[in-house]
């Protein structure tokens, strides 16, 4: 049990949850404070880590790489604004989410000589990143909760880009701009009544919340040295909705709580029913260690439920910030 605990904590504060977390925050600009249902957000990114990849891959800079990342979110968010956002918010769900996925296909089909590279990917592209690691090399951490020199060098710039980007929607969304998108999300018809570009709001509030999933996809793909298509499945999007329900849709605090809370159960789940069914509490017969990675979603998502039924504003939310039009 208690290596079970310390591999949680481990998760919850590790690249993993620090990605989750960064591309959790431009979620909740969109979805949780603008009231826009992006169910594509994983195509976000998707084009940040491939656009800084192909970039680094052709012979270019890994700070022009980063650019490229970044504008080819901007890029996709007007792709998929332009023509939808002054429709139904479900119109823009559909175009996201079928899109996402159609982009994502595209780029599985190219060949080996393609940019893409097809599903073989773009591997270590990232060592100029690494060269610049100032962490010794070593391990860093009390007993299992430790981390590599390089885990701890993702670690620092993710978080430490969460921090940032938090604090610009804490002082985005308490500035007038902020008070005209939450109005849109609680009323939209009003706030245009009252003289407000909604479309541009709107796209505006799209493409900030893409840039900052791009640079989630981009951090992630320099963790792991390596951008493939199977890595971004729509459950991908749908893991970061359930880290804002989580954490709480509209609060600063929420994608951060949300993201470590997330990671923290889906490890000590995995690491409690392991140790359970060694120890022959849990028989092999009905439940088996090669299903346990599966299962555990079954029993966070069953978390999930309660809690959304108990405390729908979440870990850190509230109430007022849920009151979403969908016309």
């Amino acid at each position: 049990m208690s290596s079970a605990f310390q591999d949680a904590i481990a998760a919850g504060l590790g690249v993993q949850a620090a990605a989750f977390a960064l591309a959790a925050v431009g979620l909740n600009l969109q979805f949780g404070y603008t009231g826009l249902l992006n169910f594509g957000l994983v195509a976000f990114l998707m084009v940040g880590a491939y656009g800084t990849a192909i970039t680094v891959n052709e012979g270019g800079p890994l700070w022009l790489g980063v650019l490229v990342g970044i504008a080819a979110s901007v890029g996709l968010g007007l792709v998929f604004g332009l023509p939808t956002l002054r429709l139904r918010a479900d119109y823009l769900a559909i175009v996201t989410i079928t899109a996402g996925e159609t982009l994502r296909i595209i780029i599985n089909a190219g060949g080996q000589n393609s940019f893409t590279q097809g599903p073989f990917g773009i591997q270590q592209f990232a060592n100029s990143f690494f060269k610049i690691n100032p962490f010794p090399t070593g391990t860093y951490g009390p007993g299992r909760v430790s981390f590599s020199e390089s885990d701890l060098w993702v670690m620092t710039v993710t978080w430490a880009l969460v921090a940032l980007f938090s604090l610009a929607v804490y002082r985005l969304v308490r500035s007038p701009w902020g008070r005209v998108i939450k109005a849109i999300r609680e009323d939209e018809d009003a706030a245009r009544s009252l003289g407000k570009n909604v479309f541009a709001y709107k796209l505006q509030s799209l493409c900030l919340g893409g840039v900052m999933a791009g640079c989630a996809g981009i951090m992630l793909a320099l963790s792991q040295q390596n951008v493939s298509p199977t890595y971004y499945l729509p459950a991908f999007t749908f893991f970061i909705y359930t880290i804002v329900i989580l954490g709480g849709p509209g609060s600063v605090w929420g994608p951060i709580i949300g993201a470590a809370a997330f990671w923290f159960l889906i490890q000590f789940t995995a690491g409690v029913l392991t140790d359970a069914i060694g120890s022959g509490w849990i028989p092999s017969s009905l439940l088996s260690t090669d299903e346990v990675l599966t299962f555990r979603y079954v029993l966070v998502g069953l978390g999930l439920i309660a809690l959304v039924v108990w405390r729908p504003q979440g870990i850190a939310g509230n109430r007022e910030e849920l009151l979403i039009d969908d016309r």
